[in-house]
């Protein structure tokens, strides 16, 4: 279930109008690790053990390929309100150590993070050396645009699709949180052992630091944003050798980082 459907008062011309609005369900999870609270995020109830996978992968918890096994511990409405993963604690990575304590809310990049040190993501510099036509990403994003259900039906949730290199589609998840929906297509391939052929990370939001991070950890090297582009997600693309395109709509664009890989004359 993503959606419900909610009492509401039109107006439109001055006229008011009783209908009923189908509205993107956003509900809490706590995600629990070893039997203890890690951290609460709010989502959109579905594929919760990709979201979790993607999470813990972003944040350097759990990086491994072997299957997890997800408990559901409680559920309120038909809907899993606390999870809990078992991870033999010589597998957990450092960024356990970094536990989160704050709520970590759909639209907040930076939320349960102690300090400013704690957003500094390491790592060599992506090296991607072919180019690509801009045509192709108009396509790609009118692929995600066909393929989300759950906007069509509300108007109130994000996507994320990743595609390979030939432009074929490998996976496509929608949230009510923009950072939610990138952990849910990182944890799909993740769980399919399909993360290497990632190329191409299509949001349909505008794009932080975070998800600039988050590709950089799935070794993705290209972000198309519907929407615009933070100042430090620029300074991050720059930094980590992402190609970093925002306000890609119809025939426009505008590149922020890297543009040596795209050829806009097509």
């Amino acid at each position: 279930m993503q959606t419900l459907v909610y009492q509401a008062i039109k107006i439109k011309n001055n006229t008011q109008t009783i209908d009923s609005d189908t509205l993107v369900l956003e509900s809490p999870l706590q995600i629990n690790i070893n039997g203890e609270p890690y951290t609460v995020v709010m989502r959109t109830p579905d594929n919760d053990e990709a979201l979790i996978r993607g999470l813990l992968f972003a944040e350097d918890i759990y990086k491994k390929t072997e299957n997890l096994i997800f408990e559901i511990v409680e559920i309120e409405d038909s809907i899993p309100t606390i999870i809990n993963i078992n991870i033999n604690k010589t597998l957990l990575g450092k960024g356990y150590l970094n536990k989160r304590t704050l709520l970590s809310v759909s639209s907040c990049g930076i939320c349960g993070k102690k300090e400013l040190k704690d957003i500094k993501v390491k790592g060599n510099k992506l090296e991607e050396t072919s180019s690509f036509s801009s045509a192709i990403l108009h396509t790609m994003l009118l692929t995600m645009s066909q393929l989300q259900n759950t906007f069509k039906s509300s108007g109130g949730s994000h996507a994320a699709a990743i595609f390979d290199d030939r432009q074929k589609l490998l996976t496509i998840k929608e949230d009510i949180g923009r950072h939610n929906a990138v952990d849910k297509v990182v944890g799909d391939l993740l769980s399919k052992n399909n993360l290497k052929k990632a190329k191409y990370l299509i949001v349909s939001g505008r794009v932080s630091y975070e998800i600039v991070s988050k590709a950089f950890i799935a070794k993705i090297p290209i972000i198309v944003a519907v929407s615009a582009c933070s100042s430090l997600a620029v300074d991050f693309a720059k930094e980590f050798g992402i190609c970093l395109i925002g306000f890609t709509r119809e025939n426009r664009m505008t590149i922020y980082a890297n543009p040596n890989r795209i050829e806009t004359h097509d």
